[in-house]
This record gives C-alpha cells, structure tokens and sequence, in this order.
C-alpha cells in the first residue's frame, strides 16, 4: 500500500503468459491495483487469468507501437511496469528473426522511451535472460558474467537488457532486470520442451500415444519454479536502488535427467519412450547454463522454494489431470 492511503498500480506487458499470471496472483494478494497490457487478437487467450479476470483490468496496447504504450501508461498510472512481454519462443527466433528483435528487443526501447516522457518516477522492471550468457565465458554464470548470446532470442534480449542499464544510467530511471534462469511450472506453454516432456508423460500413461522426440538430450539447464521467481521481480522493485540480478536455483540439470524423474514419477522407463531427433536440436546450441543468486539472496533476502524434482512431479501432475479432463 502507498503511504497515501492509495493502491499501488502495477502494469504488466505479457500479462497472459506464464510469468504474468503468477505475477498478477502475487500483486494483487499485496494490495495491488493490476492491470495488463494485451495485443488485438481475434481469438482472446486469456486461459491463465480466468481465475483472476474479474480483479485485473486489461488494456489493448503493443511494444511495436508507441501511441499505444502512451495510452497503456496513461490510463493506467502505474507506480510500477513489470516488462514480460516477448517473442519468447528460442526456436521461433530462428525463424522469425526481425520479429523477435522487434518486439523483444526495441520493444524495451519503446516502453522505457515511454515512462520517461509520462512519467520518469515509474519503476520498471525489464525480463532480460540467461540465454544471454549463451556460449558461456564462465560457469556459474553472474551479474558480471559476459554475454555470448547464441540465437536471435538471446541477442535481442541482450539488447533489451543494455538499453535498460542505459536509461538507468543516462537518465536516472529505477530500471531493473532481473536474468532470469529457465523457470518452469504447470502454466507452461506446450512448445517448451518441459511441458512438451510432461504433456506427453501424461498421454503415454493414459495410452493416447507412444513415444516423444525430442532435440539434444544431453543440453544442462537450470531450472526452477516461476511462481518462486515472480517474487524475485517485485523484491526488485522495492528496493532503495535499481540494479540488475541473476534468478535461478543454482543447479543445473539435463533434459534426460528431467526425462527420468517425469517417466519414473508415472512409472514408466523414459528410455522405452523418449527419442532423439535431429529435427529440434538448434543451428548453435546453449549446452550449459547454471546460475549463481548470490546477489538475490544477499540484497533481496530471496532464495528458491521449490526444488527440481518438486518442479518436475509438479507438471506431471497438473499434466495428467489436464489430460483426463480433457477425455470426460
């Protein structure tokens, strides 16, 4: 709550994806105003906000379009904008490389440009990620770790996050960003290779089919529960100073490891079902990245919840349930 006895407003670009949901769920159980910012679409995708769709308000707006993050930033008057919008796909940025650049990179631009002409004394909180780190210089992977971004994902959110520092420094914006690990959980889209893992452990148990490709089993990541990381986002924000922070769990593991423990949870052996496939492993490959919190923890008192093979069990669940329902 503000002193003023007023609520604080938060606006949340990406609002309908996995982060802004449970970022949504955070702000508005600490008194928030929320409110989200949406594309035009003929088909509303709001799937992960219907529980909470009567408390949010939600507002048309796009990173490509500067009149509308005006109008966003006008009607909303936030004290804080949490940037998680993206062409946040990894595969897709092969694919569509000026798109990804234009929205998950200039976008940043666009929205930060925005705040300082309506209003410069809003907090901003700018979703950067380790797959910046990419051919990595250094392991574990920090705050001062260079980056090596090795798809057009990662080099647009390098930019993102260099132009965020940039306003911080030139013109004295709270801006943050928080590189944020892989981080995972049940509302995952299904083009990820966890929920494309887990979603399928759920259908092979139920005998809908028989087996998974899959890219490079052998690539490590550090994985963690979303849900934990979105409080990462707002310790950020209250902070005294604005500066940038690495959020993972510290860990790295396999995708065949994740194979094993999703399998096994349902009892089944990952190796009768999971094959290789050429077809999804990527033009130049991330093979490891692992994450040190150290700063998180040290300045914002903050530490991951949930461990890998909670995370893991976790989706299955959610997966198999998901998947009965959907035969009823």
């Amino acid at each position: 709550m503000r002193g003023d006895g007023l609520k604080k407003r938060a606006l949340i670009t990406g609002i309908t994806g996995q982060d802004g949901s449970y970022l949504a769920e955070l702000l508005l159980s600490k008194g928030y105003e929320v409110y989200g910012m949406v594309r035009r679409s003929s088909v509303e995708h709001y799937d992960r906000l219907v529980h909470i769709r009567d408390k949010i308000k939600l507002i048309q707006g796009d990173l490509t379009d500067e009149n509308s993050l005006l109008s966003a930033l006008e009607e909303s008057k936030p004290n804080e904008v949490y940037n998680l919008a993206a062409q946040s796909f990894v595969p897709t940025s092969w694919n569509q490389p000026l798109l990804t650049g234009g929205v998950t990179g200039l976008g940043v631009a666009a929205i930060l440009e925005a705040i300082k002409r309506v209003n410069p004394k809003i907090k901003f909180y700018q979703a950067s990620s380790s797959e910046m780190f990419g051919k990595v210089r250094e392991i574990p992977q920090k705050e001062t770790t260079p980056f090596y971004p090795r798809s057009p994902y990662g080099v647009a959110k390098s930019y993102g996050h260099f132009i965020t520092v940039n306003y911080r420094e030139s013109y004295g914006l709270f801006a943050c960003s928080g590189i944020l690990f892989n981080h995972e959980s049940p509302r995952r889209g299904f083009e990820f290779v966890t929920r494309k893992i887990t979603h399928a452990v759920a259908r092979i148990k139920l005998g809908l089919q028989k087996e998974i490709k899959l890219g490079n089993l052998n690539a490590e990541r550090d994985w963690g529960y979303a849900k934990d990381y979105v409080e990462a986002m707002w310790l950020m924000l209250q902070q005294s100073k604005a500066d940038d922070y690495v959020i993972c769990s510290g860990e790295t593991h396999s995708v065949k490891e994740f194979c094993e423990i999703a399998f096994s949870h349902v009892g089944l052996d990952w190796k009768k079902h999971v094959k290789s496939d050429s077809e999804f492993v990527r033009p130049a490959e991330v093979d490891q990245l692992v994450g040190d919190y150290a700063k998180a923890k040290r300045v914002l008192k903050w530490k991951p919840k949930t461990s890998f093979r909670e995370l893991v069990e976790m989706m299955v669940d959610r997966d198999l349930e998901h998947v009965r329902n959907s035969l009823r």
